[in-house]
């Protein structure tokens, strides 16, 4: 009875493929961040084929899952004290902006006779990570001195918590903060990361500005979407993730509750409309596995009604096709949907 997440390989390397080429023509590597999919590795493998050229990822657990993958791995969350050994033994890179956690770090791959690269995350308006632009060169300065570490590029986040675009103007104030630092360390850096899915936008308008020659991009490769304004980027796919889940029940029943309405299972009072009786399905998955918001359903005729702990509820009316007792319900996914789905173990990820 356990739904089925399937994914299809080939359109993950299709996407792939296509997002990188448009990427190189503008000097721009891509890092497949791989937090949206647990970072299995049939999938990771997909994009690595497709030609990403770094696999990136939130958490260092899932970066070890990774570590017999010949690849560059970079961890895309400040590493906590309590990671550090983790963070030097498994992660090639890791993106910082605490001068306390890169000492821990320096120390550590001291420790392991390594040199830990980072890369310096500046906040250029969005107000997630980063170090305000004035007080950069102080820090590149602190960390120069340190045996155990190097600064391998410097990067930016936007559009994740303040929901900022990224511009013209905002990515030039990375690339100046660039061209300085190159100054000071007197080697040219590696990367300068312009941001994730919500950047592809410039580079496919062509007006991502010299000097960024990198993106982490995550949406845009699974699902084949830039997440500045939610545009399907073209020649790409958008199903290479298919829910399917079984009905478990399926009757006839009135739209409008029964009673006196008061907080559903999550805290939340819900309004119905009253649309007389309908055909109305339960699946079997529930929102311990995802998000009902972020399933999209194949049959356009079918309606979402909403779910609860284990099941979710459609409404069946309006479609062409007869459902019965034991059919699975197709749904496309959004990314949050994806990443919730993947963190479930009552649900099966079939390799299409």
């Amino acid at each position: 009875m356990k739904s089925v997440l399937e994914v299809n390989l080939s359109k993950l390397t299709h996407n792939a493929e296509k997002i990188v080429e448009v990427c190189k023509q503008n000097g721009v590597s891509v890092m497949g961040v791989t937090k949206g999919f647990g970072a299995l590795s049939p999938i990771a493998e997909a994009l690595i084929k497709g030609g990403v050229d770094h696999l990136a990822d939130a958490r260092i657990e899932n970066i070890i899952k990774l570590k017999d993958v010949p690849i560059k791995k970079v961890l895309l969350r400040m590493p906590a004290l309590s990671e550090i050994k983790d963070v030097v033994t498994y992660a090639d890179i890791s993106l910082n902006s605490e001068i306390e956690t890169i000492k821990a770090l320096s120390n550590e791959a001291e420790a392991q006779n390594k040199v830990h690269k980072i890369i310096l995350m500046v906040d250029v308006g969005e107000h997630r990570e980063g170090i305000l632009p004035e007080g950069v060169l102080d820090t590149v300065k602190l960390i120069h001195s340190l045996k155990g570490i190097s600064i391998y590029g410097i990067g930016t986040t936007l559009t994740c918590i303040s929901g900022v675009l990224p511009d013209t103007e905002n990515l030039a104030v990375l690339v100046t903060q660039a061209d300085t630092i190159e100054k000071i360390l007197k080697y040219p850096l590696q990367i300068v990361s312009g941001g994730n899915s919500s950047s592809y936008i410039l580079v496919e308008n062509e007006s991502m500005p010299k000097g960024i020659n990198n993106l982490r991009l995550g949406e845009a490769l699974l699902l084949g979407r830039e997440t500045a304004y939610g545009h399907k980027i073209s020649g790409t796919y958008d199903d290479a993730f298919t829910l399917k889940a079984e009905i478990v029940e399926l009757k006839e029943k009135p739209s409008l509750p029964k009673g006196e309405i008061g907080m559903d299972a999550f805290g939340k009072i819900p309004k119905f409309e009253d649309k007389g009786v309908m055909k109305r399905a339960l699946l079997a998955i529930g929102v311990q596995d995802v998000e009902s918001d972020t399933l999209i359903p194949i049959d356009e005729d079918i309606e979402i009604i909403g779910g609860s702990s284990d099941y979710i509820a459609v409404d069946l009316t309006s479609c062409e096709k007869s459902y019965v007792i034991g059919d699975h319900v197709e749904f496309k996914l959004s990314y949050g949907g994806i990443m919730r789905l993947f963190t479930s173990e009552f649900v099966v990820k079939k390799m299409v």
